[in-house]
């Protein structure tokens, strides 16, 4: 029963996102909601049919230090995880490890998705951890400014390495057990890297649509949207983009005519567009709608890129005049108003600062300000519009996004290039942990430029990917649906083939100890 229940529910595994705009921020916080209300339905009708898949799952917390690296600060901070022992052959099975990004982390995570499909198959010990700093995993004045510098990839690292000890110590644990990491988006990132920097804890690691090269200006990640949306293997073309650049060209000279007061009209805005960083805001947020399709296409989070090109270039049914890109790109933006249920746009960059700002408990679970915390201190990551080949507005800078680290942190914006070298250096930039890490990336998705895509480093180390030519962010993660692309189908299986092979090494190497 517990093996179509893991086909059934819906994965909570695509909701790691490292975007920073309004309505990518909604795109996912909506997914999120939506996703935990189908599932939660799902098992209230399963449990009325006499199935008890949450008897299985186990909440729990462990008081984690603050600061590993300083052992004179006896600071902790409660960290929750979730354990599910259905599929455990114990006392030998292995330890599947799903580690969490930049958000809360929910019984779902150990209970669907193609790692729990595996680890079914392997008879394993499902773990779900939560970040430091995210979800509930906080300190009640973790978000004051001067506490902050305890939230860093480095210090998320050593909460593993530590939960690795004490899930070792609950479950009795021994070398016997082999361990698998998985992650997708950052957490995909962190699955890597804890491969890399503790791999005598952890024997092998996927990591789907990770992002282990930072980069201050992101402007590549817009590239790949233009080329994603002239991909006429997901439904693009030419023509699609051709009007996508139109359309944000007639929006930009709108802005520069002075005409804001049709704007707001035409766009649903909730504010009337006076101040620059408002109109900033507002390209950023139709901009947005472009990005979503593209990063999470034909995952259901808004539309698939051919119903947005099609809007694009006018195919709709019944529509015998031609529309102006202009007029287009004001559908769309109704379309998403309509999807989303939003009354209006919100383009107040006011607004944008206060919730950055908001240091309350309760914003832990949305996530924005630690986020941005880690990009102005670790990784950068922000998706300009400065370069060529952006398919948006020339009005989408670096010096935008970087000023926020200094209003909101103090973080100088000139300091922000060591910080990413620090990153790059700490963790190996173009050349990042390979052996046995799995690195799974979809064609159509910006992330994979900052990922490994080929099977050889920089220095010629060889690595183990995927390549799923013409699937969007972390899509490898969910559960098997029908209306999967073929492309999709072999991926999984290659995966699956990738994690077996690891399991079958290591009980090799186990045999092999004991005869010595």
């Amino acid at each position: 029963m517990l093996f179509s229940l893991a086909r059934c529910l819906i994965p909570l595994l695509l909701l790691n996102f490292v975007g920073c705009g309004r309505i990518l921020r909604t795109i996912k916080e909506r997914v999120r909601d939506l996703q935990l209300q189908r599932n939660k339905q799902l098992l209230l009708t399963l449990t009325g049919g006499g199935q008890q898949p949450r008897q299985h799952v186990k909440e729990a917390w462990i008081h984690q230090p603050l600061d590993h690296f300083n052992r004179r600060d006896g600071n902790t901070f409660p960290q929750r995880f979730f354990v599910n022992e259905a599929y455990w052959r114990c006392p030998d099975g292995p330890v599947f490890l799903f580690i969490g990004g930049e958000g809360p982390i929910f019984e779902f995570d150990v209970l669907a998705g193609h790692h729990v499909d595996m680890a079914e198959e392997h008879g394993a010990l499902l773990l779900a951890l939560e970040h430091r700093f995210y979800g509930d995993s906080i300190n009640p004045d973790g978000l004051k400014t001067e506490n902050l510098a305890d939230l860093s990839s480095q210090q998320a690292l050593a909460d593993l390495a530590l939960f690795h000890q004490h899930i070792s110590q609950s479950f009795n644990l021994s070398r016997r057990n082999t361990w698998i990491s998985f992650g997708g988006s950052y957490s995909g990132a962190l699955s890597a890297w804890f491969r890399g920097k503790f791999h005598s804890l952890v024997y092998g690691a996927v990591a789907s649509s990770a992002p282990v090269k930072a980069t201050l200006d992101f402007s590549a990640y817009n590239n790949i949207v233009g080329l994603s949306l002239r991909n006429e293997a997901v439904g693009g073309s030419e023509k699609c983009l051709a009007a996508v650049q139109e359309a944000f060209a007639a929006l930009e000279a709108a802005l520069m005519a002075g005409n804001i007061h049709q704007l707001a009209v035409d766009f649903g805005c909730c504010q009337i567009p006076k101040d620059p960083d408002d109109q900033i805001e507002l390209m950023e947020n139709v901009a947005d709608i472009v990005m979503g399709t593209v990063q999470y296409n034909e995952e259901g989070v808004l539309m698939p890129i051919s119903e947005l090109c099609a809007v694009m270039i006018n195919k709709s049914e019944g529509h015998v005049e031609e529309m102006e890109a202009y007029s287009r790109l004001v559908k769309l933006s109704q379309i998403y108003r309509s999807i989303s249920e939003e009354p209006c746009l919100d383009i107040s960059h006011e607004n944008t600062v206060k919730d950055l700002m908001d240091t309350s408990l309760h914003s832990s679970r949305r996530a924005q300000r630690q986020w941005m915390y880690q990009t102005c201190t670790e990784f950068g990551f922000y998706q300009t519009c400065e370069d060529t080949t952006c398919p948006f507005s020339g009005m989408l800078t670096l010096r935008d996004h970087t000023k926020l680290c200094a209003m909101l942190f103090g973080i100088s914006q000139h300091s922000l290039p060591a910080h990413i070298a620090f990153t790059n250096t700490y963790y190996g930039g173009d050349n990042p942990p390979t052996q046995r890490v799995l690195y799974v990336n979809g064609g159509i998705d910006p992330w994979k430029e900052l990922s490994v895509v080929q099977n050889r480093t920089e220095e010629g180390e060889e690595a183990q990917t995927v390549f799923i030519k013409d699937t969007a962010h972390c899509a490898d993660m969910s559960r098997r649906r029908t209306a999967d692309r073929c492309s999709l189908r072999k991926a999984r299986l290659e995966i699956e083939e990738c994690v077996s092979s690891w399991l079958k090494a290591a009980d090799q190497e186990k045999m092999e100890k004991r005869r010595v």
